[in-house]
């Protein structure tokens, strides 16, 4: 009886459905340098077209830790043959990270082929992995697409200059109107919510977790950066700014409605729609940190000096970007957009016409003090007005 009853207790405990397994934070760690990657490829090359192409990028980048943040729900994280793939599409997700900053130039092939087998390779192995009644459609669904999309990315792979920029566009985007139909099918129609049996607080907890990559890829790059130069007070300067405005996007994000999501899915009359609402908000936020982090690789380089027009873009665009993400958020867990929000994309965008006579420490410390008005406002008026999550009816 004795050893019943310890061999009982040496069992590992059930995992609990609404929280990430271990294995998906693990995951993760991909992705923070597929970050990295990207605000290093948009650092060096700041201009309209640099700036498309790194959206490509994550827009790629996105779709592959989505839909396996989706499956998530779908499969028993605990079953080896479940362990192997997700590490193996982490393996393939840091070769898609160091293909990256040459995926324009000569290492466009390798990009579009490891993209394109990791979509492929995972709806095939779950259709071989898990034979049931759901798993056809649901993978089928995913595969014809990509096979679509394998056209685009190869034929992009295989062109030159902005053919292949156009072409990629072009095919994420199809990507990304499939997702939000359902990756629709002749006869089959679109993929049903209970085909994916997303949990809502395990889902809204790895949104959480996606905007922690960003900040915390935008923090290695403003160490990192501060690292290679000199220690002057100049640069000591421009990192305690940097540094204020990954703290305070973090802040702003967090309080309240990063807190209630979870809340705002429970409490929704189509809890499918509002978490794949969600995923769009977190997604305008990621891209806006990640400007934010371009900011801080720029600044801390040359916080002093004249201020280019593609750096003042970046420097007042990620919070700005961020800011309607936000924005967004809001209304999806409120049903209303704070006045905080607007307020300070007036403020960035009244700032921007000055920014050719100011230093870029000096556009940053602009930025960042936006940031700090507004959480400043998120904290008197939630202290004034409880909040609770009130999300919108959606059909």
């Amino acid at each position: 009886m004795a050893r019943d009853g310890g061999a009982d207790a040496a069992a590992p405990a059930p995992r609990d459905p609404g929280r990430p397994a271990f294995l998906e934070l693990f995951f993760d760690l991909a992705y923070v340098v597929a970050m990295i990657s990207l605000v290093k490829t948009l650092g060096a090359d700041v201009s309209w077209t640099g700036a498309g192409e790194t959206l490509v990028l994550l827009l790629a980048f996105t779709l592959v830790w989505a839909l396996a943040t989706w499956s998530a729900d779908t499969l028993d994280l605990a079953r080896p043959a479940v362990q192997v793939h997700i590490v193996g599409v982490a393996a393939a997700s840091l070769l898609l990270a160091a293909a990256a900053p040459d995926a324009y130039d000569g290492r466009g092939v390798l990009f579009a082929v490891t993209y394109l087998a990791i979509h492929l390779g995972s709806s095939i192995y779950y259709l071989l992995l898990r034979p049931s009644a759901i798993e056809p459609r649901r993978s089928g669904r995913v595969l014809f697409w990509y096979t679509i999309a394998a056209v685009g990315w190869i034929g992009g792979a295989l062109a030159t200059g902005p053919t292949r920029l156009l072409l990629w566009a072009a095919t994420i985007g199809l990507e990304y109107v499939a997702a939000s139909l359902g990756w629709p099918l002749p006869r089959l129609g679109r993929s049903q919510p209970q085909e994916w049996r997303l949990v809502g607080e395990r889902v809204a907890e790895r949104y959480r977790q996606f905007v922690i990559i960003a900040l915390g890829a935008s923090i290695f790059v403003t160490g990192t950066t501060f690292s290679v130069g000199q220690y002057t007070m100049d640069r000591v300067w421009a990192l305690l700014v940097v540094f204020t405005i990954v703290v305070l996007t973090w802040r702003i994000y967090i309080y309240r409605a990063g807190e209630l999501l979870t809340e705002a899915i429970a409490r929704s009359t189509n809890p499918t729609l509002l978490t794949q609402s969600a995923a769009v908000t977190h997604l305008i936020m990621v891209a806006g940190i990640g400007g934010m982090a371009v900011t801080s690789h720029l600044v801390l380089m040359r916080p002093f000096g004249e201020t280019p027009a593609s750096w003042a873009a970046v420097i007042l665009g990620g919070p700005a970007l961020f800011l309607v993400g936000r924005g967004v958020l809001d209304y999806t867990v409120f049903g209303r957009i704070s006045r905080s929000r607007l307020v300070g994309l007036v403020l960035l965008a009244g700032t921007a016409p000055a920014t050719d006579l100011l230093p870029p420490v000096v556009v940053a410390l602009l930025a960042m003090s936006v940031l700090a008005l507004i959480a400043a406002a998120n904290l008197v008026s939630t202290r004034v007005h409880a909040r609770t999550p009130m999300p919108p009816a959606l059909g």
